[in-house]
């Protein structure tokens, strides 16, 4: 409830960041810049790191994407993912938005930008399982995978650094993830009009084991272990003290590797990849705007539509970029078209994410549901 007194235009979620997590969007270019300059300078090192994989699941990227989560899973109180579950509207909005409209209005901007209005720039055609294919109608497959794999794993750093209800967003994130077992193999068949697309399910599971299953079986068994026998005072001033830089820590190793493998892309397509990103960038800003303004009609507190809107708008460019490389080769445009995802993602998901903190004063506030970095960054104006 509101402080008697306070002005709204003043609230937003969360306390101060700290140099490094204010800084982060210039980090991410930096580590990207990283990436690519040591997959060309050391390309050894790079195709031996890629190799490691299993079913096209990089073991390198599990690993850091493990300890990218794992820090974020051990925050959970998870007796709020109970409460999400009977408080479903978060839920169903974003299954609405991820499941029967973000496919489609990807399609639609793919085909508006890089189907017709940039097709003069984007000219050559490359050779797939013996078929010619156009490089746009390439690129345009790259960009349907990325459209059709919701966000499972870097939607829990944005409602981390979002103050959101990580609880909700838990299990926004499960559900997203069983559904995508089941809907990303025929709607990618559908939308790419390709009677014989194979969708890799050994990816799709695995991905949705590491990136989720290890760390949350992880943070729940942990979790319990030192609230038992080290209790609650030591686990918020010590443990979590020296665990909360790990997570971004882990993100940006995690682009270093992923740029490492696949610079080699974007170094040789700079002008292709600044137009793949238009549609992209217009993707991802107008379904985060449509879930943002569904939850305020919806009544939504912040705290839950916040994680609602994001998780909408972030895609899961591992599976998507996994799925492209196995259906069309490492450097075909449609893996370029995803790595492009991640390109842009990171440093548009951190706008939209401070956007949703300077607007969190448009929506009935629940802060105590909110997973906060730090316990003292309760949001200012507000009685927990």
């Amino acid at each position: 409830m509101r402080k008697s007194g306070a002005r709204p235009a003043a609230v937003q979620a969360g306390g101060k960041l700290s140099v490094f997590e204010r800084y982060l969007t210039l980090w991410v270019f930096l580590c990207i810049i990283a990436g690519i300059v040591l997959g060309r300078v050391f390309p050894g090192i790079a195709v031996a790191l890629d190799a490691m994989s299993i079913y096209q699941v990089s073991i390198p990227i599990a690993i850091c994407l493990f300890f990218m989560m794992y820090p974020i899973m051990v925050k959970i109180d998870f007796s709020q993912a109970a409460q999400a579950v009977r408080a479903p509207k978060p839920v169903i909005l974003t299954l609405i938005v991820n499941w029967l409209i973000k496919p489609f209005t990807m399609v639609a901007f793919a085909q508006f930008f890089l189907g017709w209005l940039f097709r003069p720039w984007i000219t050559g055609t490359e050779i797939i399982r013996g078929t010619e294919v156009a490089l746009a109608d390439s690129y345009i497959a790259g960009t349907i995978l990325l459209g059709i794999a919701p966000c499972t794993a870097m939607v829990l750093m944005w409602g981390y650094l979002s103050y959101s209800n990580q609880g909700h967003t838990l299990v926004m994130v499960a559900v997203n993830s069983l559904t995508m077992l089941f809907l990303y193999a025929p709607l990618g068949r559908w939308l790419l009009a390709a009677n014989n697309l194979v969708v890799p399910w050994q990816t799709i599971v695995l991905s949705v084991l590491i990136y989720v299953g290890l760390p949350l079986l992880a943070g729940i068994y942990s979790r319990h272990w030192i609230l038992k026998h080290k209790g609650r005072a030591w686990f918020e001033r010590q443990f979590l003290h020296y665990l909360t830089p790990i997570a971004i820590t882990a993100m940006l190793i995690t682009l270093v590797l992923l740029f490492a493998f696949k610079g080699e892309l974007i170094v040789n397509n700079p002008l292709h990849i600044l137009l793949i990103a238009v549609p992209l960038f217009v993707q991802t800003n107008f379904i985060f705007i449509m879930g943002y303004v569904a939850g305020q009609k919806m009544q939504l507190a912040y705290e839950d539509a916040a994680p609602a809107a994001l998780i909408g708008a972030s895609n899961h460019f591992e599976v998507a970029i996994a799925t492209a490389v196995t259906l069309f080769g490492l450097n075909s445009g449609a893996a370029l078209a995803t790595v492009v995802g991640v390109l842009i993602e990171v440093p548009v998901m951190l706008m939209l994410v401070e956007f949703c903190k300077r607007t969190a004063f448009w929506f009935p506030r629940e802060p105590e549901k909110a997973t906060l970095p730090d316990p003292r960054c309760i949001p200012s104006g507000w009685n927990q």
